[in-house]
């Protein structure tokens, strides 16, 4: 894992699918009540297998973690955390998440959205973005996180991990 950073920014080089867990896994440790974390990137690139290995890392470890593609919702009781997993492909309109409980998410859990850019003026501000895409072999993916102020030391602190 190759790891570049700045204030506000790492970049990540990942060999493979368990790396991409890893680095989740690590982010997961850092979360708190309140944390949204937007997971952007094509079909493919990560998204889904970065949300498990997020969830699983606060949970027992062997959580059922499915692409909540149909649903657009499921949600994780994970000890003193509650986890929100969103994916938004199919979200009609922004407003439309008021009804999967976007609300009771932004007031005292973690919320990991696939596809937020479908939220549009609903995405909260303070967030890390976590975009995935594809890195210089089919296995490899590149990460590159951004974090609002909320979220500048905690991704310092990851570049030093």
């Amino acid at each position: 894992m190759t790891i570049t950073s700045t204030a506000a920014e790492l970049s990540i080089e990942l060999e493979s699918e368990a790396a991409t867990q890893a680095l989740a896994a690590r982010v997961a440790r850092l979360s708190r009540a309140g944390d949204a974390i937007a997971l952007r990137g094509d079909l493919g690139s990560g998204k889904t297998s970065f949300a498990r290995g997020f969830i699983r890392a606060l949970g027992r470890g062997d959580e059922e973690v499915p692409s909540p593609t149909f649903t657009l919702v499921e949600i994780y009781e994970l000890g003193s955390l509650r986890v929100w997993h969103f994916d938004l492909y199919r979200l009609a309109r922004p407003e439309d998440v008021y009804e999967l409980g976007f609300e009771e998410a932004l007031a005292d859990g973690v919320m990991l959205l696939e596809w937020p850019e479908r939220l549009g003026p609903l995405l909260p501000r303070e967030r890390l973005d976590a975009t995935l895409s594809a890195g210089t072999s089919p296995t490899r993916r590149r990460a590159v996180l951004r974090g609002s102020p909320r979220w500048a030391e905690r991704l310092r602190e990851l570049g030093r991990i």
